[in-house]
């Protein structure tokens, strides 16, 4: 399919799809702006420079633009320090780092949010036998669900009173399940919850997805440590690869020695020509993550339009750029995938398979038509092959091009 090939009807549907939801454009921009004061603040503050973007090679000693980027993450995330490298392979990499900063034989996971990311649960070790799990080091795993979509205050409060307990996991963004990201504020009154029990548990937040969503970030209110990903919001669809870790010092440097080693941390690991990327990246990350959340909106209107559920409404507020719809088919499935694949500016002629994806238990099917690999803030689509049959939407770096992808979709539904 080609943009010639979208129905009169769906360009009808998507001119009363938008004039429905312009008004909630607002809020979004109001948001980004805030972020983009945030950012230009940390640049300035920092003095970000020409001689920032020089690479490394080797051991990367001494390499400003990794120092200075440092700084300028962890001040925008309002945090003592922060951990940014190309180093981290994915998200799952970087969270996994972080969760090794804050355990040790012994102790005990807690996740208040429900079973984690699928593929986070090799690395805690809930499915799989593998070497190197937290369980293979003999770290132990609890669990409180949610309450009705919402944290289980009570249930948290009695679980985290366990001695063993030394770190909580909150997960912000819904992954592959169907509840609703938590806000920044949400998660702060878990880590109030938490700490009123013990004040010595850390609290880290699985922060994928949901980085410029919202005026505030975990970190200002109580999370001891975040992580995520550069292909995701904070990359703003120009980093090509990467991690980060913000937090307390004392984990965020623990973190950087599980990244390398013991003894070296943070202080070597060659940029390779990359911190212009990263750097510009993060610049124009609070525009990027509200061009994505414009479409995800979007793609709710059109989809509830077309006769599907969705979640988040048009109207929610939004704590991550994920759009969940509710497909109810294999096919409905396909077809959608189908869709967004072929309004991706990259691998638009390629047709999205279920396959085995490696960290997952069941055949994954994923349509990705990006300039980075695997990027998750570029449009893109996918969801695990089982009923109800979800798709998992997100990204759009820009909201005309995220806009003319959905209408693809639709299109494809429509046939």
């Amino acid at each position: 399919m080609k943009i010639s090939d979208i129905k009169p009807s769906v360009f009808q549907m998507a001119k009363e799809a938008e004039a429905e939801i312009r008004p909630y454009f607002e809020r979004i921009d109001r948001i980004a702006e805030l972020n983009t004061v945030k950012v230009m603040e940390a640049f300035q503050d920092n003095k970000v420079s020409e001689a920032c973007f020089a690479g490394t090679t080797g051991y990367g000693y001494d390499d400003l633009g990794r120092e200075v980027l440092d700084k300028v993450y962890a001040q925008v995330f309002k945090t003592e320090s922060a951990l940014v490298r190309i180093g981290f392979v994915n998200g799952t990499h970087a969270l996994s780092a972080a969760l090794f900063s804050m355990l040790k034989p012994g102790d005990t996971l807690l996740s208040v949010t429900g079973l984690p990311y699928d593929t986070l649960r090799n690395t805690i070790g809930i499915e799989g036998e593998l070497h190197g799990s937290l369980k293979f080091y003999g770290i132990n795993y609890a669990q409180v669900n949610l309450k009705n979509g919402d944290p289980d205050f009570d249930a948290i409060r009695t679980a985290a009173a366990d001695k063993t307990v030394t770190a909580v996991l909150v997960q912000r963004s819904r992954g592959y399940d169907d509840r609703r990201a938590l806000s920044a504020e949400e998660i702060g009154e878990i880590c109030t919850a938490v700490k009123s029990v013990n004040p010595d548990i850390n609290v880290m937040v699985d922060n994928c997805y949901g980085e410029f969503t919202g005026e505030h970030e975990p970190t200002e209110f109580g999370a001891d440590l975040i992580a995520g990903s550069l292909i995701k919001n904070p990359g703003g669809g120009i980093a090509p690869t990467g991690g980060y870790i913000a937090g307390r010092a004392k984990l965020v440097d623990r973190a950087a020695m599980r990244l390398t080693t013991p003894g070296i941390g943070g202080e070597c690991g060659s940029t390779l020509g990359n911190n212009r990327l990263l750097f510009q990246g993060l610049f124009m990350a609070p525009h990027v993550v509200a061009q994505a959340l414009k479409t995800a909106v979007f793609c709710s209107a059109m989809m509830k339009k077309a006769g599907f559920n969705t979640s988040p409404a048009p109207e929610d507020a939004r704590n991550d750029i994920i759009q969940m719809v509710i497909l109810g088919s294999a096919e409905n499935m396909k077809r959608f995938c189908r869709g967004i694949q072929s309004g991706a500016p990259v691998d638009s002629y390629v047709t999205p398979e279920p396959w085995q994806m490696p960290g997952y238990n069941v055949p994954v099917i994923m349509a990705a038509g990006a300039f980075v690999q695997g990027s998750s803030i570029e449009l893109s689509a996918d969801g695990p092959m089982k009923e109800p049959y979800i798709a998992y939407m997100q990204g759009g770096i820009t909201y005309e091009s995220g806009k003319l992808g959905i209408m693809m979709a639709v299109s494809e539904m429509l046939d």
